[in-house]
């Protein structure tokens, strides 16, 4: 069966298999990305228990990626959340690899690579090539189509968006994106997993943005508005923190995001669902300037 879908106005045509193909257990995880996303979930999947397989383009990136998840499980050590040894089994747990050949014997593949739709659909295409039949593949996609990804596949009825948030060791919640023909048992293995890692799941629909990102950028395009206006960034942020309970207040939290990536999630919604998603003129002249947030040392605070 076909089923026709279209991004950016060009068309895509998934290829449905009848009767589809008995997924099996989840046993074996591989993260395709060692950068910030990647790494922290291949840490919540070693601490849940299961092998674990970080796959990036080079020695330097994995070895940057299990510097951090070791610096991370040490401060559990510290905090007596984990003993020593435990924190020993997690990192024993993980492997890594350059070779995509590394997907070959997967039942569940996460994709944590840089938010291009052009890159992920290569990299769908690639590992749907050396994937078992049975594997899921799963997108840590935060805005970009699920149902276009999918469609660089043959088995688009076992793609599904598996989003994690950032920090992922503490975030509890993961936002589970059913494509336009994503089977339902594709998604219940993806709920089931994702319970198994003490995290919380919450099913989207496969529209910009799905959940989270599009109303965390709305609310935080509209804070950079109120900055324009000549509110401060801190007075912002600790009326949100103060008066509506939020943990983190709003232009920190784009600082922590990135403005580079909170401009880019809102124009992808503006595409989607018009002007009201139009990113604020400070965050592209933020954007233009450099002032990208933590990651560059200045954004709307300095660091």
């Amino acid at each position: 069966m076909e089923v026709l879908t279209s991004y950016k106005g060009k068309v895509c045509i998934a290829y449905v298999k009848k009767g589809g193909i008995k997924l099996s257990k989840i046993n074996k995880v591989v993260v395709l990305g060692a950068g910030t996303m990647g790494n922290g979930i291949v840490q919540v999947v070693a601490q849940a228990g299961y092998q674990v397989v970080m796959r990036d383009i080079s020695d330097d990136f994995l070895a940057k990626g299990l510097k951090t998840i070791e610096k991370s499980l040490s401060k559990l050590v510290e905090k007596n959340k984990i003993k020593a040894d435990e924190k020993a089994n997690i990192l024993g747990r993980i492997t890594t690899a350059t070779s995509m050949d590394a997907v070959s014997s997967a039942d569940l593949i996460i994709e944590a690579v840089p938010e291009r739709i052009d890159l992920k659909v290569k990299v769908f295409e690639e590992i749907d090539k050396l994937a078992p039949a049975h594997a899921i593949l799963g997108s840590n996609t935060s805005s970009l189509p699920i149902t276009a990804i999918a469609a660089a596949t043959k088995r688009p009825e076992q793609v599904a968006g598996i989003h994690f948030m950032n920090p992922v060791p503490m975030m509890k919640g993961v936002e589970l994106i059913k494509g336009r023909v994503t089977s339902q048992e594709t998604l219940d293995k993806a709920v089931e997993f994702t319970k198994s890692l003490n995290k919380v799941p919450t099913i989207a629909m496969d529209y910009a943005g799905f959940i989270s990102s599009r109303l965390l950028q709305a609310y935080c395009n509209e804070a950079a508005y109120t900055v324009m206006n000549g509110n401060s960034p801190k007075d912002v942020d600790d009326n949100m923190i103060y008066c509506a309970n939020m943990p983190m207040g709003p232009c920190a939290l784009m600082d922590l995001i990135g403005i580079d990536v909170c401009v880019f999630v809102m124009q992808i919604c503006e595409e989607e669902f018009g002007p009201r998603f139009k990113a604020a003129p400070i965050l592209k002249q933020m954007v233009n300037a450099g002032h990208l947030g933590r990651k560059t040392g200045q954004g709307f605070y300095k660091y």
